[in-house]
């Protein structure tokens, strides 16, 4: 990792109507609009989705990055993000984000380690800490199960030539 501070740049440009492109260095060009709740079209990014998109994300690879240095063994991960948008003192804001995140990990994995490496990613996350609103997590971890050797097992039967 580099030292801090770090800089990243974007840039947005549109005209009095339609998409704004979204652009930064060595990446490739988004499409955003206005959500539907504020008459936008719906089926582009929004910052609001942006957003929330960010906190999953950001969840993902701190997580990611806490469990290889944990050596946590896992086969995937899914969070599912929810931004709840409001209005607070005549200021629209996030006001909350919720969080719902499934981690299956190989059987004899210690599921109390996982949970605790979920709950670690979620407080070191630097976009939720870098946002007013609360996150709410809620964390199911699934263990696969152990393959069953010997019991109910029978050997292949010989098929006659």
């Amino acid at each position: 990792m580099r030292e801090f501070p770090h800089h990243y740049t974007a840039t947005a440009a549109g005209g009095p109507d339609g998409d704004v492109r979204l652009e930064g260095l060595r990446l490739p060009p988004l499409r955003s609009a206005a959500p539907a709740e504020f008459d936008g079209p719906g089926d582009r990014w929004s910052p609001e989705t942006l957003v929330t998109a960010a906190v999953a994300d950001c969840f993902v690879l701190t997580f990611r990055a806490i469990a290889k240095f944990s050596r946590l063994p896992w086969r995937s991960l899914s969070c599912q993000a929810k931004g709840t948008l409001d209005r607070v003192e005549r200021v629209t804001r996030f006001t909350a984000f919720t969080m719902k995140v499934v981690l299956r990990v190989p059987a004899g994995t210690s599921v109390e380690q996982a949970r605790r490496l979920l709950q670690r990613a979620e407080e070191s996350c630097l976009i939720t800490n870098s946002l007013k609103a609360p996150v709410t997590l809620e964390i199911d971890v699934q263990a696969e199960e152990p393959p069953k050797v010997g019991i109910g097992y029978e050997e292949p039967k010989a098929v006659p030539a």
